[in-house]
């Protein structure tokens, strides 16, 4: 078995910090190390007692003075939509009938498809992302370009083809029967492959008919341990439009409730403009609330209320949702995700911000066991994070005094310029990008 040892200043969680004193929330080692193997945490803990442990001619990666932590984890992203980011529109609607449906038939053709997935893995290591919960377009070949790319980079990936079948051009139209079939294909091919699992992705309930509900209804009773990801209350505008077509459901999740969508495994994006009925039913079926900051405030859908979906006790992940989002960086995500708990008069504090970037989403999406931690046994998905990176943050740095103003640093300012190395399985990722 290949080993390898990182060293470096260690940090991870172990719950959802409470203060920003929450100490208990999370293991900090000031001269740390994480002993890796076979893809795998061997041993995480401080260096003087984890170089014990390590073989004869181990490698060592002196990643010093650099925070070391899990990789980041984004579970709401569409990777159709590389080239839709900065596309100027008044509202969702409008940038989805503009831009981004135009952009989306253009990954009819496989070759475009397998150009644009490359792409984006390789975005997505350069800021320290290893794994992603994805959108692909309505197009089985999206689908397989997306996994195929993954599991050429052994990353742990959900994702799933959109089912589309009205409100969108005809060229990314399905019929029900089509898009049950070729989601079919795509479970029974790629899910539990490796690291891949699928997502059965009814992209929203305005581009789908109740025949095509019914089909999702039925992959998700044939598929139980499938995940399932749609769109849900993101404007009003949409919601309006929703209640159109679907008159006889009580509001826009009871839509998603009638055909079997809520659970544990579905991941609901943005879940802004939310009933209290509906707050309580996410929080009933533990539904995954995934919200979108950077896509909310450049599309001006609204204001995600973290505090009020906590304390209700409805699951929470935090996503860029490229191409509405604006950033692939988790960091610039968590920025704006900051900024919109303080409209909201809510102190969303730097440990609850790293946390949520790593186990908090690991845990949203049901893979606390294998990512979003250094525990021994976990997968070996790791990121290196330089809260120096750029002459801004250095200068900034010399006033820092604690973890906590450190990760805010980073936080903050930080992109992919902070990202030292990122690591997939025990791999480096970032150092041979471009080679």
């Amino acid at each position: 078995m290949k080993t390898k040892l990182l060293r470096g200043r260690v940090l991870d969680f172990v719950a959802e910090p409470q203060s920003i004193d929450d100490s208990s929330a999370y293991r900090y080692f000031e001269d740390g190390a994480v002993l890796l193997s076979g893809g795998k945490i061997a041993a995480c803990g401080e260096w003087s007692d984890i170089r014990g442990k390590m073989p004869e001619d181990c490698p060592v990666a002196d990643h010093r003075p650099h925070l070391i932590l899990p990789g980041l984890i984004d579970p709401h992203i569409h990777f159709v939509q590389m080239q839709v980011v900065a596309s100027y529109a008044a509202n969702l609607l409008e940038w989805l009938n503009t831009y981004t449906f135009v952009e989306e038939q253009k990954f009819a053709d496989p070759e475009h498809g397998a150009r644009i997935a490359e792409a984006f893995f390789d975005t997505l290591v350069r800021h320290g992302t290893t794994t992603a919960a994805a959108y692909c377009s309505v197009h089985g070949a999206s689908a397989e370009a997306f996994f195929a790319e993954a599991e050429k980079r052994n990353m742990a990936m959900i994702g799933g083809k959109c089912m589309m079948d009205r409100n969108c051009p005809e060229a990314l139209r399905d019929s029900p029967q089509q898009g049950y079939d070729e989601t079919k294909a795509l479970i029974e091919k790629w899910h539990g492959r490796g690291r891949a699992n699928y997502a059965i992705t009814p992209r929203f309930a305005i581009t789908s008919t109740p025949a095509q509900m019914e089909m999702v209804q039925a992959l998700i009773d044939e598929f139980p341990d499938a995940y399932v990801q749609t769109h849900l209350s993101e404007n009003s505008e949409e919601i309006a439009f929703t209640m159109e077509l679907y008159p006889e459901h009580p509001d826009y999740l009871g839509v998603y409730e009638y055909y079997g969508l809520l659970g544990n495994k579905s991941l609901f994006g943005h879940a802004i403009h939310l009933s209290d009925r509906e707050v309580g039913m996410m929080a009933e079926t533990a539904s995954v609330a995934v919200s979108c900051p950077t896509s909310n405030l450049f599309l001006g859908s609204g204001l995600f209320d973290h505090d009020l979906l906590n304390n209700a006790g409805v699951p929470i992940g935090v996503a860029t949702d490229i191409g509405g989002g604006t950033s692939f960086s988790m960091l610039k995500t968590m920025d704006e995700f900051y900024k919109i708990q303080q409209l909201h008069g809510q102190r969303f504090n730097p440990l609850m911000a790293f946390y949520r970037m790593t186990l908090g989403n690991a845990r949203a999406l049901l893979l606390a066991d294998r990512i979003g931690t250094l525990e021994a046994g976990s997968d070996a998905d790791i990121v290196a994070l330089n809260a120096q990176a750029t002459p801004e943050m250095a200068l900034r740095y010399q006033s820092v005094s604690s973890l906590s103003e450190e990760l805010f640093l980073l936080q903050t300012l930080g992109d992919d310029r902070a990202v030292v190395e990122t690591y997939v399985s025990g791999k480096p990722m970032k150092a041979g990008l471009g080679e």
